[in-house]
């Protein structure tokens, strides 16, 4: 038996948005390392990859909504949670700007409601809460590290920046233990929101339409694939139980690659083998322009590495489409 399925066997776990993009990964990981898994799920979204995998028949399932302290308390409690991953948040940029409360409600409010209930809770040993690259705002030098400063100034970017300072506080006043995780744009088969660039190129190219960039192409993003995500969140509370010293400390996870959204859709047109044109729209707002990560922190003390590249990580997510859309009558 290795070192972290000793960890995580039989280790009472929760998972906030667990029906997410990351979480179904994260879950069925955490199933395979033998957790007792307690998932939080607020919306039943039978399309995702936690329903369609039967993960979720596998764990303990809590119905309500990450602002409820009460429900959180209790959940906490009642299934004696040792480790809490905390993923739950409204993660659509286009739908912050369009509707600021209820993104500020999940991902600020919904965040110390989390961390007030696990300070009620002694049996709550590590708490790993997902920030985001968006936290940091928009600044000149690159590559983000983890010392530069967390101004974000949008709907979303502001809701991240607030999210990891109230962690970085409880940390700090009441020594909750917590770390954060901050990374770039994940990707990976399970994303159903068809207007971020990866599933809706996907898409695009399996229906034989043009892809769409709603931007103008050269936004320089970071991309990271979500399985290498679902591995970082779990190597970092096996690291916080080791290292109480990890308590309030931030973490970028990142390939560490620039790629603009352009050269992103190229790169997918050209593994599908599709001579499609993207229709660039160049109707984007409110974004930022250029950013990327430096990962050297994570690589330094927490031992960690990417396990997959970008084509590797493209190649799986395409995969998982082609089957989403045979499974649902499309030819792909």
């Amino acid at each position: 038996m290795t070192a972290q399925s000793k960890f995580w066997l039989d280790r009472p776990t929760l998972v906030t948005g667990a029906t997410g993009l990351v979480g179904s990964w994260l879950v069925r990981r955490l199933v395979a390392a033998g957790a007792d898994v307690v998932c939080l799920v607020r919306d039943w979204v039978p399309q995702s990859e936690l329903v369609r995998s039967k993960h979720l028949e596998k764990v303990k399932v809590v119905r309500g909504d990450v602002c409820d302290q009460a429900l959180l308390e209790r959940t906490l409690g009642e299934y004696e949670i040792q480790t809490v991953i905390h993923l739950a948040a409204q993660t659509i940029v286009t739908i912050a700007n369009r509707n600021p409360v209820s993104t500020f409600e999940a991902n600020i409010a919904g965040t110390w409601a989390l961390l007030e209930a696990c300070r009620r809770s002694p049996k709550v040993g590590q708490i790993v809460l997902a920030s985001s690259d968006k936290a940091y705002g928009d600044h000149d030098k690159l590559p983000y590290t983890e010392e530069t400063p967390l101004v974000g100034r949008h709907p979303y970017d502001v809701s991240k920046s607030c999210a990891d300072l109230i962690a970085q506080a409880y940390a700090t006043t009441y020594g909750s233990p917590v770390a954060i995780t901050r990374c770039g744009n994940f990707y990976g088969g399970g994303d159903l929101n068809w207007n971020r660039i990866v599933p809706g190129t996907i898409r695009s190219i399996l229906r034989g339409q043009r892809p769409i960039i709603r931007s103008d192409g050269t936004f320089i993003r970071d991309y990271f694939y979500v399985e290498d995500g679902a591995i970082a969140y779990m190597l970092l509370a096996e690291k916080l139980a080791a290292d109480p010293g990890l308590k309030g400390r931030a973490f970028n996870f990142s390939n560490e690659i620039q790629l603009t959204v352009r050269q992103l859709v190229d790169r997918i047109l050209s593994v599908m083998g599709s001579s499609l044109v993207p229709e660039v729209l160049n109707e984007a707002s409110h974004e930022i322009l250029h950013q990327y990560l430096s990962a050297a922190a994570a690589r330094r003390d927490l031992g960690w590495t990417p396990q997959f590249t970008l084509e590797e990580g493209l190649g799986r997510a395409i995969a998982w489409y082609r089957d989403f859309f045979q499974a649902a009558g499309e030819k792909a």
